[in-house]
């Protein structure tokens, strides 16, 4: 059994661990309430402006739209992975590390120079460097922190003018999407081609008229959808790592006091011990 003075220096380590803890639940709750807030006010946009697009490609079968077609064979791949840049948020970070591998896997008859990972977050980038047969970019390694629409519009637009020039023939998207705050679902998706299905509640109603034409409209709302979509999804992800963070911090918490009440009622069990030992010491030399 250890001593008192060790169970008591265990005991001061705990506490003190318990006061991070609580403090970066806190700090970690905050940024999370923050980033529901943006995702909040992003998402019924960014969902009408891609009902708007679609409804606009359905009305018009005769419509060319390059990004909107995909290509006759798929010999180069670009991937967009995002994860965090910090730590200590549960197992974040593993499960979109885990997800990126998977997606990576369904090409693995591709040569290594025909796979682009554009890495988002320290930790994935830290991840893949150990595994081979793929490009890492780092160019936007560091913008998973603060996404800014502005560099997301330039990931975007590099993504679809190496598209439309034949330079790549897919872009995925791999993410943890923000689905509560105990849950977060690693998600992977097209990004380009853009796919478009005929669905009735995306039609056009009938009697509109479009000026100067649906193409050209399209011409233009296409691109801005794709930026935004890229913008979405890094301000998705990052309410997903605060939601991870906040949970991991608060079973850190909970684990915490568990061993803090065990290690006081063994600090107290030690102390009874050592009482009644000293007492029958008196004792017993009281009655010789």
């Amino acid at each position: 059994m250890a001593s008192l003075k060790e169970i008591k220096g265990r005991i001061s380590s705990v506490e003190g661990t318990l006061k991070i803890t609580s403090a970066m639940k806190m700090v970690a709750s905050a940024k999370l309430h923050k980033a529901q807030g943006a995702i909040e006010n992003m998402l019924p946009y960014d969902n009408q402006l891609h009902k708007i697009m679609m409804g606009l490609l359905n009305a018009d079968t005769k419509i060319s739209i390059p990004l909107c077609f995909p290509h006759a064979e798929v010999k180069r791949v670009a991937i967009v992975a995002i994860a965090s840049n910090s730590s200590l948020c549960g197992g974040y970070n593993n499960n979109a590390l885990r997800r990126t591998v998977d997606v990576l896997k369904e090409y693995k008859n591709l040569p290594k120079e025909a796979k682009d990972v554009y890495v988002i977050g320290r930790k994935l980038d830290q991840g893949l460097s150990k595994l081979k047969g793929f490009n890492i970019i780092k160019d936007y390694l560091l913008l998973g922190d603060k996404p800014k629409f502005s560099t997301a519009k330039e990931l975007a637009t590099k993504l679809m003018e190496d598209y439309a020039k034949g330079r790549i023939d897919k872009v995925e998207l791999v993410y943890m999407h923000f689905k509560s705050t105990s849950t977060q679902v690693p998600t992977c998706e097209t990004y380009l081609p853009l796919s478009v299905k005929a669905d009735n509640e995306t039609r056009v109603p009938a009697g509109y008229i479009i000026e100067p034409s649906s193409e050209v409209l399209l011409n233009t709302l296409i691109p801005d959808a794709l930026c935004m979509k890229i913008y979405t999804v890094m301000l998705d992800a990052q309410a997903a790592e605060h939601a991870a963070r906040t949970v991991a911090m608060q079973t850190a918490t909970d684990n915490g006091n568990d061993l803090l009440d065990e290690l006081r009622i063994l600090y107290n069990k030690g102390r009874q011990s050592a009482i009644t030992s000293e007492l029958l010491d008196i004792i017993g030399g009281s009655m010789q």
